[in-house]
């Protein structure tokens, strides 16, 4: 029998956005919209109804913005991944998302088949950026290569592996997990599990 589709959110607070997504995923057979929210304050609340496994979210919107959602997302539902959707590549913009923990940053002008790959690629515990973010990314110097441990760690992590599942898997503990990342995002001059693992593939690292 096929899979169950996966189970998608959309945040907006434009209905045109909205309606244009929906649209673009009604096509698809492996996933399924099963929630629409206008702001951040309207995402908490359907995400606790319907339990998406990946939300597409904008910015820049009233109430609670994008960021403020994605961090009481992250923080009450952590296996949910976020994927932000938006218009604004600054690097502020990208600094503040990846912080909050979001499994990819695309820009609005992104095709359909894009979209479509990064919802698959973000419920597979995959990283996804757009390419001006990833180029963003890349500009940034590397102040020195991670270790074999640390690259062991982050190997784990871009197959979706949680800090759990790491430190069992390599016979340390959760608070090591956490410092060998801590070390990798410092030295890969990165601020999330995404962002390091689309570096360090990018450099060849992994």
């Amino acid at each position: 029998m096929p899979a169950d589709p996966l189970k998608l959110m959309i945040v907006d607070d434009h209905p045109v956005v909205r309606d244009g997504l929906r649209g673009m995923f009604d096509r698809v057979a492996d996933i399924e919209v099963v929630a629409e929210a206008s702001d951040g304050f309207e995402a908490l609340a359907m995400a606790r109804r319907a339990r998406p496994h990946v939300v597409l979210m904008d910015l820049r919107m009233p109430g609670l913005d994008g960021v403020g959602a994605i961090q009481r997302l992250r923080a009450d539902h952590p296996e949910i991944k976020v994927v932000v959707l938006t218009t604004y590549d600054t690097d502020a913009d990208v600094a503040r998302a990846m912080a909050a923990g979001v499994a990819g940053y695309l820009l609005k002008d992104a095709p359909r088949e894009e979209l479509h790959r990064a919802v698959r690629t973000a419920a597979a515990g995959g990283a996804v950026l757009a390419p001006s973010v990833a180029s963003a990314l890349m500009s940034r110097p590397a102040a020195q290569e991670p270790s074999p441990r640390e690259l062991e760690v982050l190997r784990l992590v871009a197959r979706g592996s949680a800090n759990k599942e790491i430190a069992r898997a390599l016979l340390i503990s959760e608070t090591t997990v956490k410092t060998h990342l801590k070390h990798v995002f410092a030295k890969l001059n990165v601020d999330s599990r995404a962002a390091a693992v689309v570096v360090a593939m990018e450099r060849g690292l992994i």
